[in-house]
């Protein structure tokens, strides 16, 4: 008797052990989901830009620790000539207000034209190499990077260009129109007029100020970016 008894009581206790853990497994996936949908929901970020493999990589400096200023010199400037100066100022769709708090994600090739990584890359580092950087606008909408000028592509006519890719705080990051070289005796009127103007031309005019290659150009926010409201 007292077998069955006991027999009974872990059969009981089996069971409710059993009822236990699925109660608080469907608690625990509701919490989950829930938790999920609201940071998906608290994002809020639009699709914009259209198809872009690698914009990814705007978000690398979370990878790196690293937090984006308005300013910020990428790596070989010292070692490498002919060396420049890129500035610009951020402008919402207005073309007249200042934008603060975008991101910008520049990078391209070294002097051989080639995205050549470091030792150890990290990221999106083993595609597009290690001179890139990353800024963010303050209330002024202004930014300022130091780097030297890429080369061009080894045997591909392809003019010299930094690419330049833009996340604001609602959108997923997108790329904008690469800056382009006036000088550059490979930019042709054929590629010239088939610039997208992303964001405004990224055609730029390199003018020696202070003993460096300076060039400005603002960003117009969502101008010729599709889907963008």
């Amino acid at each position: 008797m007292d077998d069955y008894f006991y027999k009974d009581i872990n059969s009981c206790a089996t069971f409710e052990n059993k009822r236990m853990i699925k109660y608080f497994t469907i608690i625990l996936l509701t919490l989950f989901v829930t938790s999920c949908k609201g940071q998906s929901n608290s994002k809020n970020e639009k699709n914009v830009g259209g198809p872009c493999e690698d914009c990814e990589a705007t978000l690398d400096y979370k990878l790196l620790n690293i937090t984006p200023k308005s300013t910020d010199t990428l790596p070989g400037f010292q070692e490498n000539k002919p060396k420049i100066k890129i500035t610009g100022t951020v402008l919402k769709k207005d073309g007249k207000t200042p934008a603060k708090n975008i991101l910008l994600y520049v990078y391209h090739v070294d002097r051989s034209g080639i995205y050549q990584p470091s030792d150890e890359p990290i990221g999106w580092e083993k595609r597009h190499g290690q001179y890139r950087g990353w800024l963010k606008t303050g209330n002024d909408g202004k930014f300022t990077f130091y780097t030297f000028r890429p080369g061009t592509y080894p045997k591909v006519q392809e003019p010299e260009h930094i690419h330049i890719y833009v996340k604001e705080p609602n959108t997923i990051p997108y790329y904008i129109d690469s800056y382009l070289f006036e000088s550059d005796p490979t930019l042709t009127a054929e590629i010239k007029e088939s610039e997208k103007n992303r964001g405004g031309s990224g055609i730029v005019e390199l003018k020696m100020k202070d003993g460096i290659l300076t060039a400005n150009r603002d960003l117009i926010l969502g101008l010729n970016i599709p889907d963008y409201d």
